[in-house]
């Protein structure tokens, strides 16, 4: 008579099935603090959308200047200050006779140690630009003619901008969901899409927070980012699904909350060192990369922060016990 023994389970350093609780707590608050900074910012009568809308998509004119002094030796200038002074500038009319607009609600970011201003102002007209730099240059100090850039986008531009962001995340979120749908059974797709969901309202909700308290905006290369971390996610969460695939007949003894355990534990170290080698270029990015990439790559960093933690311990926790519903 011939015994058949079930396989005996690998030793496992790491066990998420005892830290699923945890795990969830985590995720779930994370999600309601993304989704409440979301509404506040709906609410708040200045920006009147879920996140706050760069120059990109309202359009407008941003002013970059550079101060003719060296890092931390200039002297000291304040948002606050400039937006006080540009809120009691009177601007000339435009060539046409049209009433200049008011600059109450400008954003101003000083960079650099004070060396490097960025204005973002509604629509101006050459004449009017060139009335803000002659007063700014008065209030800052001599600027560098080399270091001053004005950029304007029409309000026509911009919402084309914004509707091509929405079309294309859209788009490719579509195309996630119909190939996690075609490659796995419904439960492995749900939970793939569930960790995308999450990671993106998660990144979402943080700009949300930094729209309110920082002023920070989302643009163009925001959009870009979530459908970055979008991809990112679900390609780690796969590879997590696809071990427990294959796994699956040798282990089909044991529980389905061990056969997770083990394909957590074996995939844990790849999806550590593959988060860990994609995270030092954007820390790169963030430290020296200056100030047009800054929130690009802060939004990358946290999105994949967010995924490799979502394929770890959200998918594989929910698994077993949607399993046995």
């Amino acid at each position: 008579m011939t015994v058949i023994t079930a396989p005996v389970l690998p030793p496992m350093r790491f066990r998420i099935s005892r830290h699923r609780q945890l795990a969830w707590w985590g995720s779930g608050l994370a999600c309601l603090l993304s989704l409440l900074g979301l509404v506040l910012c709906w609410l708040n009568p200045a920006i009147g959308v879920p996140l706050r809308p760069g120059l990109d998509f309202t359009g407008g004119t941003q002013i970059q200047l550079e101060r003719q002094c060296e890092p931390g030796s200039c002297t000291a200038i304040t948002a606050p200050r400039i937006q006080e002074r540009l809120a009691s500038l009177q601007l000339p009319d435009d060539e046409d006779g049209t009433p200049p607009p008011r600059l109450e609600a400008v954003v101003v970011q000083v960079l650099d140690q004070g060396k490097s201003l960025v204005l973002r102002l509604p629509a101006l007209a050459p004449v009017q630009v060139a009335a803000v730099l002659t007063d700014m240059e008065g209030l800052v100090g001599p600027l560098a003619p080399t270091g001053t850039a004005v950029n304007t986008i029409g309000p026509t531009l911009g919402a084309q901008l914004l509707q091509n962001s929405v079309v294309s995340l859209v788009v490719s979120f579509a195309a996630i969901a119909l190939y996690i749908a075609f490659r796995y059974d419904r439960l492995f797709a749900f939970l793939a899409l569930l960790c995308l969901a999450h990671d993106v309202l998660i990144t979402c909700g943080v700009f949300a927070w930094l729209g309110l308290l920082r002023g920070v905006e989302v643009d163009s290369l925001f959009a870009v980012a979530l459908i970055t971390v979008a991809g990112y996610s679900v390609t780690d969460t796969v590879v997590v699904f696809d071990r427990i695939r294959e796994q699956k007949t040798a282990l089909n003894a044991y529980p389905i909350a061990e056969q997770v355990d083990v394909a957590v534990d074996a995939t844990l170290t790849r999806s550590l060192y593959t988060s860990l080698t994609t995270l030092l270029p954007l820390l790169g990015l963030i430290f020296f990369g200056g100030s047009s990439l800054f929130w690009f790559a802060v939004a990358l960093t946290i999105g994949i922060a967010v995924g490799s933690w979502s394929s770890i311990g959200v998918a594989p926790t929910l698994l077993p016990v949607l399993s046995r519903r």
